[in-house]
């Protein structure tokens, strides 16, 4: 899928090759990849650039990522969906001078109108670490519904860590976008 969304603050367009350094740069920092079940730390450019290899241009909806490009710094995170054994999965980072900012309220909000007026897809799933208030906050705020907790492997932190599963499905979507 080549899809391009603009917010009122930034693009948010697929990946490309150029993003590797930006992407290494960014993820290479415990800070960030502390907080993310499949990326590791350290985080060097061959990941990258390994990652970015799999960003095929036929990909199905629910395997679609979105750089976040701003208009003054490039490439400072991502949004993006992959297969779940129940649905798709939203799953998001960006660089940690970005934090604090709403820019991820921003990307996960135009992610989603995108993915649920693209597609029949009835829900969404996501849910954070036990120790990450701010993307929780992310989540409460837009709407997702705390469904229990699991486990989940942490690459970065070589460990099994709580984790809080959430769902957003599209009836809720629909009646919060109004």
């Amino acid at each position: 899928m080549n899809v391009t969304l603009r917010t009122p603050r930034f693009i948010l367009r697929q990946p490309q090759v150029g993003d590797a350094e930006a992407i290494a740069r960014y993820l290479n920092d415990f800070e960030v990849a502390g907080n993310l079940a499949r990326v590791p730390f350290p985080y060097h450019l061959s990941d990258a650039r390994a990652w970015l290899r799999t960003r095929l241009p036929n990909l199905p909806l629910e395997e679609t990522n979105f750089a976040i490009d701003l208009p003054d710094s490039g490439m400072v995170g991502q949004v993006g969906f992959h297969r779940g054994p129940d649905g798709p999965i939203i799953g998001y980072w960006l660089g940690r001078p970005f934090w604090g900012r709403g820019i991820m309220t921003e990307a996960v909000t135009a992610s989603l109108d995108w993915l649920f007026s693209a597609s029949d897809i009835p829900e969404v799933y996501s849910g954070v670490f036990h120790f990450n208030a701010a993307s929780l906050a992310i989540q409460t705020k837009l709407g997702f519904t705390q469904t229990g907790r699991s486990t989940l492997l942490c690459l970065a932190r070589g460990a099994e860590v709580e984790h809080i599963d959430t769902i957003m499905t599209r009836s809720v979507w629909k009646a919060s976008s109004k």
